[in-house]
Formats: C-alpha cells, structure tokens, sequence
C-alpha cells in the first residue's frame, strides 16, 4: 500500500505524515511505511536467521533478536530496571513520573500505554478476543489468559523484581512511585484533602479512590460477571477469582493466596 495523497506532509506540527486508513500520524514518512506495512499489510519481509520469526520492519528484527542474545541495552536511569527497546523504556519511565498520556473517550480512565487502552476499551465494548483452549474462559487480554491458563498447569509465576528500597523500613518496591507512596507512611503527610469530609491522603489516587465513597460511582467493571467496584486495584483483585491466581507465597508453607492482607493473617499462624 502506498500513501495516499492525504498521507503527504503537512505543513507544521510535530506529525506531519498522516495515514489515509486510519488516524495514525508520524513525524517521519519512514515511521509512517513502517506503521502502513505493520498495520495494513500482511507483509513481514525481514526473517530471524534462528527461528522461524518474521515481522515487517528492521527495528522488529533487530528487537527480536535481543531474545536469543539475552541483551538489554535500554537502561532506565531512576532504577535497575532495564529492556529490550526504546519504546518498553520509554513505557517504563512514565511508572516513574505518573505520566498517562492515554485517555478512554467513554469514561475517565487513563493509562501509560496504548496497548492498555485497547484493553480497558474493551471493558465498554464487551468484546473478549482471547480464549482458553481447556475450557470455555474468555478474557479482555492475554496477560489474564496467562493466569487463567495457570489453573489447568499449575505453573507458578516468578516473583517481580524489586529494586527501590525504603532507607527507613527496608521494604522494597517495583516502581520509584510507590516507594514515594510508602515513605509518606513513615512520615505522616497527608497532603491530599477531601472537599467532602475531614479526611486527608498521602496520594492523589487515594483521594480519587475516596471520593467515590460520597458519589456511590463504581467505575471500574468486570467484563466476566457484573462485578463493579472504585478502583484498578480492587478490580485487579477481583479478577484472581476468575483466574484462580494467587500471586501471594507464604515462606514457610506451601499456602498461597489472592490477596497480600490474606497472606499476613495466614502467616500468624505460624507465630
């Protein structure tokens, strides 16, 4: 497919090479064949010499490749987390300064990537593209087929890497951003306050999660059963007793859980 006429430079603007398919704009006409071929067309001309890999652009194969090498050459410079691409770096630095540039159009719902946003969209639309093949479980996204499909193997997920720590506890934490939330423990502030009451927060989202207490708003749906709650966090939750995850341990036993307040009331009986 070539670019139509519409698909020729704009004048001004940071992106000025538009798509005549859809709505994708690009600062380069390279970025825009590249979006054309990966989008539009079923063309994947560049080959991985070590399996049976195809894809449609030269950075794809390049990415790839990583794979077999074992090579991160994208290092995040806040924590030690690092990755494959400039893109997966980019992603992850936005869990660093809260940044969620994308926005659904039905409801107030933000996220950090594209791809998320693809996902909750589905939450409106109903629609559940992936299918277990044990059984009839259809979900939103794959990273929950991959937790379903835990149920029939019984593999268990390796734990996250945690590489910010508390100077004062010692707890550690995945993201920078959290270790921000859990020192405000240590220190009392509460900087956030309820326009409605006389409550106070450490975070911005704990207030937002609050003020849905005085509207009664529930959100956040589940696209499995009618389940509807305040927040991410509580519809993450939620998810497990359709997924039968339980990504909480115990140390001393084999007990696992769904829930990390499960998990501390478990772990008093071995004290």
């Amino acid at each position: 497919m070539e670019p139509s006429h519409s698909d020729m430079p704009r004048p001004g603007g940071e992106k000025s090479y538009a798509c005549g398919v859809c709505r994708y704009a690009g600062s380069k006409l390279r970025y825009l064949k590249q979006h054309v071929m990966r989008t539009h067309t079923a063309e994947k001309p560049y080959a991985c010499e070590r399996c049976e890999y195809k894809c449609s652009t030269s950075d794809m194969l390049k990415t790839h490749m990583y794979t077999h090498t074992g090579e991160k050459p994208y290092a995040c410079d806040i924590c030690e987390y690092r990755c494959r691409s400039s893109s997966n770096l980019k992603n992850h630095m936005r869990t660093h300064t809260g940044e969620k540039p994308y926005a659904c159009d039905i409801c107030e719902y933000k996220c950090t990537t594209s791809s998320d946003l693809k996902r909750h969209r589905r939450t409106h639309t109903g629609e559940k593209p992936f299918m277990c093949d044990s059984c009839e479980y259809r979900c939103t996204s794959s990273s929950y087929l991959k937790n379903h499909m835990r149920t029939h193997t019984g593999d268990v997920p390796l734990p996250k890497e945690k590489p910010c720590m508390c100077d004062i506890c010692g707890a550690r934490f995945t993201i920078l951003i959290n270790l921000k939330k859990h020192i405000s423990t240590h220190t009392g502030e509460k900087p956030f306050a309820c326009d409605t009451c006389e409550y106070r927060f450490t975070t911005p989202d704990t207030l937002k999660k609050h003020i849905l207490t005085h509207t009664g708003e529930k959100p956040y749906a589940c696209d499995i059963c009618e389940h509807r709650c305040r927040s991410c966090s509580d519809l993450k939750i939620h998810m497990r007793t359709h997924t039968g995850e339980k990504p909480f341990a115990c140390e001393r036993c084999e007990y696992r859980c769904s829930r990390s307040g499960t998990l501390k009331k478990h772990m008093r009986t071995h004290t």
